[in-house]
């Protein structure tokens, strides 16, 4: 199939995220910031694959294709990205790969060499749906394109500036030394683009701003960022701490998983799967996505209406504690799938807050987010609310360009 050329000439950095079945990519022109490529490696570890992609030619005009891959590994995705730029004639100066987890190794994106991989690879005990895949994914990529800088870029890192009093947990030392028991946090390079981008809406330096964030998705957390460094965060030392998620619990009582593993006569593994999988929204209402859940809770459905109540207290419970924690704040940011999308939920976890200076404008509140950041506070009194929409692969390419020192 022949294909209109991408043509670039400009510094372009490729960013890849690789995940258990999936190889999403998109390439950035980083002097217009803008997407060249961008697509969707599918059905990784199936016998079934597919490959869905979007790319911008000379002339300005957007195309988009989707194949079938058939039986497909990670070697065979990546053959098929790599066929991809070929056709479009797309040549990356750079690639940037998403990393779960860093540990407390990684605090800033770093260069990759073979120490930073098998550093990688060993954090898999920590984050052992991820970071195999992330690994796989980087060695490939140094295989394939090995005159290029590759960086990594690491979920973890933005929440290292944490204080020890934030991050350790009330267990014994030996925990914390032997076996790395600590809060590490994620969704880190989400609440990172979005402070800065409050920032610019602010005409403020991120570091003299206080901010809570709230990213909302399947996956949820808040981050506390004082000064333009996170000082707190929601998810712990896996990401199933804190808010009510999806299909994960967020916080419980640890005491809980004993209880229930001898009364249910369940395995370890089988409770883990539970919190991990059957839980949060889905373990109250049956359903996960917060579309469907709002739907049915329209509908009267009972169960619905408590997953709403449920997740909105909890979001209010840590906005409460956040603002404890900093002492005064400059904004709070709602952000992620929900968090951009869901004018009800936003309405719920600043409900009766006014006391704290929380004042949603409800109007302002129920328009569809069109632009990249929208105000959603009442008064000139209140404290801003505002709606940013993350752009995590945005925040890895710049993050990129600056580590390898390419010149914009």
């Amino acid at each position: 199939m022949t294909q209109p050329n991408a043509t670039v000439n400009a510094p372009s950095v490729l960013v890849i995220n690789s995940g258990s079945s999936t190889i999403k990519y998109q390439l950035f022109a980083l002097a217009s910031d803008t997407v060249l490529l961008k697509g969707l490696i599918d059905g990784v570890g199936h016998e079934q694959g597919s490959h869905h992609y979007q790319w911008l030619d000379g002339l300005g005009q957007r195309h988009e294709n989707e194949v079938t891959l058939g039986q497909l590994d990670f070697d065979r995705g990546f053959t098929a990205l790599t066929k991809v730029l070929s056709d479009i004639q797309a040549t990356p100066t750079a690639i940037g790969h998403r990393v779960v987890h860093g540990g407390e190794q990684f605090s800033q994106a770093t260069l990759i060499d073979e120490t930073v991989v098998t550093a990688i690879e060993q954090l898999a005990i920590l984050a052992p749906l991820h970071n195999p895949a992330n690994a796989q994914g980087i060695r490939i990529c140094l295989a394939l394109f090995p005159a290029l800088p590759q960086v990594a870029v690491f979920d973890t890192a933005f929440h290292l500036t944490m204080p020890d009093y934030a991050y350790r947990y009330p267990v014994p030392e030996s925990w914390y030394q032997d076996y790395g028991v600590r809060r590490y946090g994620f969704h880190g390079t989400s609440h990172y683009y979005v402070a800065q981008q409050a920032a610019t809406y602010l005409d403020k330096p991120l570091s003299e701003l206080n901010l809570i964030s709230l990213h909302l998705g399947n996956g949820a957390s808040a981050a506390a960022i004082q000064q333009g460094q996170c000082i707190d965060t929601s998810m712990g030392f896996t990401p199933l701490e804190g808010l009510m998620m999806g299909t994960r619990s967020g916080d419980i009582d640890p005491a809980l998983t004993l209880y229930i593993e001898q009364s249910a006569n369940m395995t370890t593994d089988e409770v883990n799967e539970t919190l991990n999988h059957h839980s949060g929204l889905k373990g109250i209402s049956g359903e996960s996505d917060m579309r469907k859940i709002l739907q049915a809770k329209a509908s009267g459905d009972k169960k619905s209406n408590l997953a709403v109540q449920m997740y909105c207290y909890r979001i209010k419970k840590y906005i409460g504690a956040y603002i404890a924690v900093l002492g005064s704040i400059d904004a709070i940011l709602f952000t992620g799938g929900i968090g951009e999308n869901s004018a009800l939920i936003r309405q719920q976890s600043c409900d009766k807050m006014d006391t704290l200076g929380i004042k949603i404008d409800t109007k302002l509140n129920s328009k569809p987010v069109s632009v990249d950041v929208s105000a959603i506070h009442s008064a000139s009194d209140s404290l801003p609310l505002l709606v940013i929409k993350t752009d995590e692969e945005r925040q890895i390419a710049h993050q990129v360009g600056a580590e390898s020192n390419i010149v914009w």
